[in-house]
């Protein structure tokens, strides 16, 4: 009798612990969402570990394109490509993010523009939060063409001071079949802000948030009323395009946009997975502050 209750003790302890490992292994394997908003607390951790402790900020700003689309194109467009390529090879994606860059648009009603030293604070801080929350490697996705030269200052100045992360910065380019492709469906050849690409990316973005009735209420032609041969100053973008509006959208289609985002997805899909696999990056930084905190050996 002893034997059999014994018996019966083992095999239910079995029972139990096999289905305790089903129910962890169901819960590893399950799909998580990419995006870090959607993710339950609980969740957050298997989603730290399912993405090698990567995550992307996808950032943009508020700001005027034109009278035709939406104050947060950017942030819409770099978002969408986040979320597709992290669909791709997974990634956790850092919620809307619009504090960057855009003193050049302050003269249009909506701009958000903060400081300059708020700026840097808020995306420094927002790094440590998102390492102290397990995500080690965090990969900036740039959807405002003003954010250039701030984000790469950003990444460089994290060499001032030791981190127990790693910042990249996605820097796409367009493979030579592709950009020949998109110049053929192109109506136009100028551009740069609000035109016919960006407006065409954004009618399979956001198509209900399109107007493109009114683009061209107002002009995107360059104004050209300041010449600083090998010179920049920062007036020089107000002074060519006043309106914040740069190139003709009218022709704008989504199957364009539909091929420029594909494209912009596929890649950083790609960079994703390198970076999972980069284990250099943190190793050449810390051997660097090592070296750097006494440069002169005696």
């Amino acid at each position: 009798m002893k034997s059999v209750l014994k018996l019966n003790f083992s095999t239910i302890l079995f029972l139990l612990l096999a289905s305790s490992l089903c129910a962890q292994n169901a819960q590893s394997s399950q799909k998580l969402p990419v995006a870090w908003e959607e993710l339950t607390s609980s969740d957050f951790s298997l989603a730290v570990k399912q993405s090698d402790s990567l995550c992307i900020i996808p950032i943009g700003v508020i700001e005027k394109h034109g009278q035709h689309l939406p104050m947060g194109t950017d942030v819409y467009t770099s978002r969408y490509i986040s979320l597709g390529a992290a669909s791709k090879e997974y990634a956790v994606v850092f919620p809307f993010y619009y504090a960057a860059q855009i003193f050049e648009a302050m003269h249009q009603p909506g701009t958000i523009a903060y400081s300059e030293e708020l700026l840097y604070k808020i995306l420094e801080e927002t790094c440590n939060e998102i390492s102290r929350n397990g995500l080690k490697k965090i990969l900036i996705v740039n959807g405002h063409g003003g954010n250039t030269y701030f984000l790469q200052y950003f990444c460089q100045t994290m060499l001032a001071k030791e981190h127990d992360y790693s910042v990249y910065l996605f820097t796409p380019s367009v493979d030579a079949v592709t950009q020949k492709k998109i110049v053929s469906m192109r109506k136009s050849t100028t551009g740069g802000h609000a035109d016919e690409g960006e407006a065409s990316t954004m009618l399979v973005v956001r198509p209900d948030l399109v107007k493109m009735e009114r683009s061209s209420i107002e002009s995107g032609e360059d104004q050209k009323r300041l010449s600083l041969p090998n010179a920049y100053s920062s007036i020089g973008w107000y002074s060519k395009y006043p309106n914040h509006y740069a190139g003709d959208a009218k022709d704008a289609n989504a199957a364009l946009g539909q091929i420029i985002l594909t494209q912009k997805i596929q890649q950083l899909s790609e960079v994703i997975k390198t970076i999972k696999a980069d284990k250099a990056t943190m190793k050449l930084q810390r051997e660097f502050w090592g070296k750097s905190s006494s440069p002169v050996t005696r």
